[in-house]
């Protein structure tokens, strides 16, 4: 091997992204997903397709603060110098936070120990600037906040959360979860929802937030939603919260 030839390393990338413009993370045939983009600038870079590897998929519509991803690459010229790389052809709604090389047991997804959602909800009328990034609710009768906390309660912990995925017909896979985390604040017309868990099924937190605006729409008393983890079936209690007021913020490993 040529001495000036560098070896093959895994590169781990954190990056944030606002996903209006976006048809999602994960590839899509039209080439306007973020994993797309991505990989169409690592090509440019490189001079072939690196196919990249995230934490999970986000929604069409859905942000990142905190996603990772990994790829395979030689490259001789230091981490920096491959983040600028990167960030210098990409659209402004990507931003490339870090690179490091890790070890080639890494993984993106498989390494992870759990993943931190934050929600944000806007009660009454919203500005040109909030509205982008949260679900705005705009109704007389305020949310009853503290019942959406004691049903916040219930559903942290280890349950099987099935009554809360978008899966269809009999089971495809484990819906047990370890929800660690699920934290109302408020601040005025602002509303975070806060959601870790070691693992997140496909619109799981979005189900999970539809549910706690049912319960303080009050449609819906609070132990409902120990009814919901108990029989594991999708009602329309359970609706799916619109997917601009989520950000992944953070990847644990």
């Amino acid at each position: 091997m040529n001495p000036e030839t560098p070896n093959i390393t895994r590169w781990k990338c954190l990056c944030a992204y606002d996903g209006a413009p976006f048809d999602g993370w994960q590839s899509q045939r039209g080439g306007r997903a973020i994993q797309d983009v991505i990989e169409a600038r690592l090509k440019e870079i490189f001079g072939r397709l690196i196919r990249i590897h995230a934490s999970g998929r986000t929604d069409a519509g859905v942000h990142a603060r905190g996603q990772v991803f990994h790829f395979d690459a030689a490259w001789k010229h230091g981490p920096e110098k491959l983040r600028a790389a990167l960030r210098g052809g990409l659209p402004w709604q990507i931003q490339i936070k870090s690179v490091r090389a890790v070890t080639a047991d890494f993984h993106s997804r498989f390494s992870a120990k759990g993943k931190l959602y934050l929600y944000y909800l806007h009660l009454g009328d919203a500005d040109p600037f909030t509205r982008p990034y949260a679900w705005v609710i705009e109704r007389v009768q305020p949310l009853d906040i503290e019942a959406m906390k004691k049903g916040a309660a219930i559903l942290r912990g280890k349950h099987d959360f099935r009554a809360f995925s978008a899966l269809n017909g009999p089971p495809r896979e484990d819906t047990v979860r370890d929800l660690r985390r699920l934290e109302i604040t408020r601040r005025g017309a602002r509303v975070r929802i806060a959601a870790e868990a070691d693992g997140f099924m496909y619109k799981m937190v979005r189900s999970l937030v539809g549910a706690l605006v049912t319960v303080g729409e009050g449609k819906l008393a609070p132990d409902g939603l120990r009814e919901l983890l108990e029989t594991g079936k999708r009602t329309i209690s359970v609706q799916t919260a619109p997917p601009q007021g989520l950000f992944l913020e953070k990847v644990f490993y």
